[in-house]
């Protein structure tokens, strides 16, 4: 017999299911939700009542093609319900995006990043003037953002928005939570870039491939190296996100941004294609950032046949196929997919990518995996973004806002 919590359960894990079928599908009627959630008619009124008594989901009427007959009357959320922050950084800019309930962008701009030696404290004050600025320009009040989803490359921590060390600040951590209280009450969630990819590749997999789906690997490409690994579990897809630009490739090896020696990054990331290509020792500290622009120039020369400059991006291919090896062979074989503005080099990295990944003994026995160029890494960053982001609002507004209308 069920409890009155365990029945409390069910309810809001059933008004969960209901919001994210309106969010894959959009509009749906009420037979619709029905079909696409398996719940009963019965379950679904009294859901859909309280989800509209609450006011996080409105109906609307739709006219039949012919003009004749009753209009469908169709549910879908309500935009004015609550609103998202999406914070993206990255080497050379941060970008703010403020979308309502919906997933509907409502305004977005980028500013660039100062680097500034006086590090951390000084990018959090930027962070919060960007926040206030995109409320200000929508004339929304704090009050109604639930919540702020932040991203970047490096390491995060698994349970707090804490940005343990990254690319740009080393190891001066930033806690984003304690840095945005008090003026902020919205929830702050912080993930790390690359996941965010894989689980949006993740998510348009499952769209095509349905039960079929197993796993895909996505890396980038590009100042930093990132992995983001998914993988279909029982209820949900398990996404996570390696250190891999950090993983060794040679012991002793090139310097590396994280301070130690011989990481694929250091051999691979856009610094190190810069330092190989021009000879330049291989403890000489790293550039911070490598305008795309050089790496252009350096490809150019590399595909009229300057050997150095080949050699360079061969090098970076080989340390990221032998990473890529070593990832297959503790997991399985399966996908890779490459993002990232290193894409437009993958034609003289792709030498080396597989003669690195022919080193497994998993691909020389299974063959090698398929490998898939998707350039557009930006979109796939924020529609991440938008996927967890609003199945934590779901969460947090069905168990606060449904449980207000008993």
């Amino acid at each position: 017999m069920l409890t009155k919590s365990s029945t409390e359960l069910v309810r809001q894990r059933n008004s969960v299911l209901v919001l994210s079928v309106l969010r894959r599908h959009g509009a749906l009627a009420h037979t619709e939700i029905s079909d696409f959630t398996g719940l009963s008619s019965a379950t679904i009124s009294a859901i859909t009542a309280d989800l509209e008594r609450g006011q996080i989901i409105e109906k609307s009427e739709q006219q039949a093609a012919s003009g004749r007959g009753r209009p469908r009357v169709l549910l879908r959320q309500r935009r004015d319900c609550g609103y998202l922050i999406v914070v993206i950084i990255s080497s050379d800019a941060v970008q703010y995006s403020l979308v309502d309930y919906a997933g509907k962008l409502i305004d977005r701009f980028s500013e660039e990043r100062s680097h500034d030696p006086s590090g951390a404290g000084r990018f959090v004050e930027g962070v919060r003037a960007g926040l206030s600025r995109i409320l200000d320009r929508s004339r929304i009040t704090q009050e109604k953002v639930l919540l702020i989803s932040i991203s970047s490359k490096g390491l995060v921590d698994s349970t707090e928005p804490v940005l343990v060390w990254s690319p740009i600040f080393g190891s001066d951590q930033i806690d984003f939570e304690s840095a945005l209280r008090p003026d902020w009450q919205a929830k702050v969630i912080l993930d790390n870039e690359t996941l965010l990819v894989a689980a949006a590749l993740g998510a348009r997999e499952e769209i095509v491939k349905g039960a079929d789906f197993r796993s895909l690997a996505a890396l980038s490409l590009g100042h930093s190296i990132g992995l983001g690994i998914v993988r279909r579990g029982a209820q949900t897809q398990e996404i996570s996100a390696p250190n891999f630009g950090h993983m060794l490739h040679m012991a002793g090896g090139g310097l590396c941004r994280c301070g130690t020696r011989g990481c694929i990054e250091a051999y691979a990331g856009f610094y190190a294609i810069l330092r190989s290509a021009f000879e330049v020792p291989l403890d000489t500290i790293p550039a911070k950032f490598v305008p795309v622009a050089e790496l252009d120039k350096i490809a150019a020369r590399a595909r009229q046949g300057h050997r150095t400059s080949a050699f360079a991006f061969r090098q970076a291919g080989l340390a990221l196929g032998n990473g890529l090896s070593r990832m297959l062979s503790l997991t399985e074989r399966m996908p890779i997919a490459i993002t990232g503005p290193g894409t437009r080099y993958y034609d003289l990295l792709r030498q080396g990518i597989e003669e690195g990944l022919g080193q497994s003994h998993v691909v020389r026995m299974e063959g090698m995996p398929e490998i898939r160029i998707v350039p557009e890494e930006p979109i796939l960053v924020f529609e991440g973004h938008l996927n967890r982001a609003l199945s934590v609002i779901d969460q947090d507004i069905v168990v606060s806002g449904v449980q207000g209308t008993d």
